[in-house]
């Protein structure tokens, strides 16, 4: 298994615990690090491997989504909550571990050839039965197999520290973010404050980020000061791809960001990365463990979880393509609108 994210470690601990062999492999010397997300997840993701309360930097009560800075929409009960990625990976990679999985750091993918053998930065070759792709919005697992993520947006995140503290998600919706949005996401005294943009217009980020920074900062919100990190990536908007293919004989899974399972709007895919990696990791043990079917298993399933969804927001996306969107569109293309959930959307 290629990523070592919590698609990856979600993969490896639900192949492991049925006794498959197991390697895990990642670039970065730690999971988790750098942070490349918000780290917002939902009241609803549930985990026995995770300890929460020592990931978890505060609860999240409610959405606040502010359109070019016009009088902000509340909605309450969007419960959350603020985690540690680094953490929350860790966390993730060590059940892995514990179920017998073997986790390789600092060791990237050089190459990886037709009949699926895969070499590696230490020098070392391996041939797996099952290849597992979780590494990534530009994966190279994916690329081995033609598929790559087309759409992406760069985002840029500074965490600041906070004059007050605050227990909303806040969202700002403007024109100028072409593709993406704002946020401003709480840790205790601190928040993540940050901007996506679609790629091609990346080289606005930093100009965009500092002008919400100085905003918010006349506005008494945030304190003047040194931002206490800085950190960027890339997030697929594109939709889902198709998340099984063959090389030669080695079947190819993909799982997370590298199966494009981000939401095409908010660009949330922690969820979506567990539970796709939890389900490659079972498909890839039943398919060798002889069930047939278990490849096409795992496609029709994430099927019938994401595909409506992300159809949606794909709508939505598209509408705000092209001419920069007004205010009411760009208020109705957000998922605190009840508009964004019509069979009429977009």
């Amino acid at each position: 298994m290629v990523g070592c994210g919590p698609a990856g470690a979600s993969a490896a601990a639900a192949a492991a615990r049925t006794g498959c062999a197991v390697l895990l492999l990642d670039k970065r010397r730690s999971a988790g690090t750098p942070v490349q997300c918000a780290e917002f997840v939902s009241a609803a993701l549930s985990l026995d491997a995770v300890p929460w309360a020592a990931v978890t930097s505060q609860p999240i009560e409610r959405m606040v989504t502010l359109v070019e800075g016009r009088e902000p929409r509340i909605t309450e009960n969007f419960r959350g909550r603020m985690i540690s990625r680094a953490r929350f990976d860790r966390a993730l990679a060590d059940d892995a571990v514990a179920h017998g999985a073997r986790c390789l750091t600092d060791t990237a993918v050089v190459s990886i050839d037709d009949d699926g053998g895969v070499r590696l930065s230490n020098g070392a070759e391996v041939r797996p039965r099952v290849l597992i792709g979780a590494d990534g919005p530009q994966s190279r697992v994916g690329a081995a197999v033609g598929r790559r993520n087309t759409e992406l947006v760069a985002a840029r995140q500074l965490t600041v520290p906070l004059t007050d503290p605050h227990d909303a998600t806040d969202i700002f919706l403007r024109a100028c973010y072409p593709g993406g949005y704002g946020w401003l996401f709480p840790k205790g005294p601190f928040a993540n404050l940050g901007i996506g943009v679609e790629h091609r217009r990346r080289d606005r980020l930093k100009p965009l980020l500092d002008a919400l920074r100085a905003e918010l900062t006349a506005a008494g919100r945030l304190a003047p000061g040194s931002a206490t990190s800085l950190t960027g990536g890339l997030i697929p908007v594109g939709g889902r791809l198709p998340v099984c293919a063959r090389l030669r004989e080695v079947p190819v899974l993909l799982a997370g960001d590298a199966a494009g399972l981000t939401n095409p709007v908010t660009g949330a895919g922690i969820e979506s990365a567990v539970r796709s990696g939890t389900l490659a990791g079972i498909a890839a043990a039943g398919w060798l463990a002889g069930a047939a079917a278990a490849l096409d298993d795992y496609e029709e399933e994430l099927s019938s979880l994401y595909d409506a969804s992300f159809a949606r927001a794909l709508r939505w996306r598209r509408a705000l393509e092209g001419a920069e969107p007004g205010e009411e569109l760009l208020r109705r293309a957000w998922i605190s609108s009840p508009e964004y959930w019509s069979d009429r959307a977009a």
